[in-house]
């Protein structure tokens, strides 16, 4: 099926880890049929964490692409990791997204990750929801969550749901859009309960109003004592979460699969599309002069690699967000960072380790593709007769170091070879030789993540080595006196 940008979303799940991201996108693509089977992170199964080490350490560790159809929606769903070492896939992501979810456990609220990763989210200016997993957890407490949002984040996240009970009495929720309670194995729509009635016309009030303050009309309408429409309700909440006067709030259960279909509606209905997104800029290479990209499937092609794999299969795998123009299999691009043309073979559409061939990808849209013999991550594909160059991306600063050693004359003679592919593929990664104590030192985000990068050494390119620290190089003492003064 064919997709305008109007029907694209560009979405990255975000959270600290163990909120749930995993389960909750296997969760997205099993509702919308994409997949037949809902596969479980313990299990090792899931369509995200696919490579080894994701399987072995059960997290995620790198980001993934996992688009699904709903109803006439193309929805580019991005896992990422929510351990700090692997931040770099994080912050990739969000930088190619135009929308995100911030996942949270409704027993743990907010915690150090979820503060990091609203940060990313409003460094970048990404409209965001907000999707409280894991209701029917022992000790879960929605309204405890809902406080903690408030505390860090402002009163401007606000519910658009209600859960119907908590931990093992989860039942439902009720619809503030709406006011219908949603209940029962199907989740059949109905009157909401007595309980909850006043505390559901409560939190209803606070979220009509805010939608009604982003428009002269509604505010107008809202004051002279008017009910507002449901339509109404929803056009004016998409416009203030597009305009990040509000953050909806949702409530669900990623592993029983409760309340899924309604995040793929609110992400439809509440998210920008690839169009709605503020103007991008880029640099003509020629004239040094700033261009306003026109976001457009006819426009000048413009992408942005966000990351490189080595797939065991087709080699170096490269990843784009198409900003604008069209990009076609067998075809060819200029890549205006190097300066340099590059020979386009098959294009794909990634879903985890599935590789669907395409003949074309337009503006909005994400894709791959093998072989590019002189891009790297962070490069503009443009044309040769248009050539734009887009804001290049920026990576962590490596903040911790190991000596690496080769266990064999064998490994040796391959391990230059094998850290350079892995500096290809992250960033963040930094090789570098210490003169003073001829050590190779591996330097990174944090201790996992070159732990990972050893680990796929010697399963992807066969090299063997040991991590140690590394040793502080020896100076020459002082060998005379010597006079210094100073006062304190």
């Amino acid at each position: 099926m064919h997709y305008g940008m109007e029907q694209m979303r560009n979405v990255v799940l975000l959270s600290h880890s163990g909120a749930g991201k995993t389960s909750l996108s296997e969760a997205m693509l099993f509702n919308s049929g994409a997949i037949t089977r809902l596969g479980k992170v313990d299990q090792g199964n899931t369509t995200s964490d696919y490579d080894p080490e994701e399987v072995k350490r059960k997290i995620s560790i790198y980001l993934s692409m996992l688009p699904c159809d709903w109803k006439g929606f193309k929805v580019n769903t991005i896992d990422t990791p929510g351990y700090a070492d692997f931040v770099t896939e994080a912050k990739a992501a969000v930088r190619i997204a135009d929308g995100a979810v911030i996942v949270l456990c409704a027993a743990s609220g907010v915690e150090v990750g979820t503060e990091l990763v609203w940060g990313y989210v409003e460094e970048q200016k990404i409209p965001h929801l907000i999707f409280v997993n894991k209701i029917d957890r022992d000790n879960a407490d929605f309204f405890k969550v809902l406080e903690e949002l408030w505390a860090n984040f402002g009163k401007r996240c606000l519910p658009v749901e209600l859960p119907i009970g908590s931990e093992e009495d989860f039942q439902g929720v009720v619809d503030l859009t709406k006011m219908k309670a949603y209940m029962g194995p199907q989740w059949q729509e109905g009157e909401i309960p007595d309980s909850l009635r006043s505390q559901a016309e409560e939190f209803r009030e606070k979220l009509v109003e805010a939608v009604a303050e982003t428009d002269d009309n509604l505010i107008a309408k809202y004051l002279e004592g008017e009910e507002l429409t449901e339509e109404e309700i929803c056009q004016g909440l998409r416009a203030a979460t597009l305009g990040g006067q509000v953050v909806p709030i949702l409530v669900g259960s990623a592993l029983q699969n409760l309340g899924i279909t309604r995040l793929l509606d609110a992400i439809c209905h509440y998210l920008p599309s690839p169009k709605d997104r503020d103007q991008l800029s880029a640099i003509n290479p020629l004239s040094k002069e700033e261009e306003t990209i026109d976001l457009s499937p006819t426009a000048p092609l413009a992408a942005l690699v966000f990351k490189t794999s080595a797939d065991p299969y087709v080699g170096r795998l490269s990843y784009f967000r198409v900003y604008s123009g069209t990009i076609h299999s067998d075809s060819t691009v200029w890549n205006s960072t190097k300066n340099r043309a590059e020979r386009i073979g098959q294009l794909y559409m990634l879903r985890g380790k599935a590789q669907e061939p395409v003949p074309h990808l337009i503006a909005g849209d994400i894709g791959a593709v093998a072989k590019l013999a002189e891009t790297s991550t962070g490069d503009t594909l443009c044309l040769r007769d248009h050539p734009l160059s887009l804001p290049s991306m920026e990576f962590p600063p490596p903040v911790f170091s190991v000596a690496v050693h080769p266990k064999t004359k064998a490994d040796l003679d391959k391990m230059g070879t094998a850290l350079a592919r892995l500096t290809e593929e992250d960033p963040s990664l930094d090789v570098r030789r210490e003169p003073d104590t001829l050590e190779t030192i591996l330097s990174g985000v944090g201790e996992a993540q070159l732990e990972v990068a050893a680990e796929k050494m010697l399963r992807k390119f066969g090299v063997d080595v040991r991590m140690k620290t590394p040793k502080v190089p020896y100076k020459e003492p002082f060998t005379l006196p010597t006079k210094a003064e100073y006062q304190h």
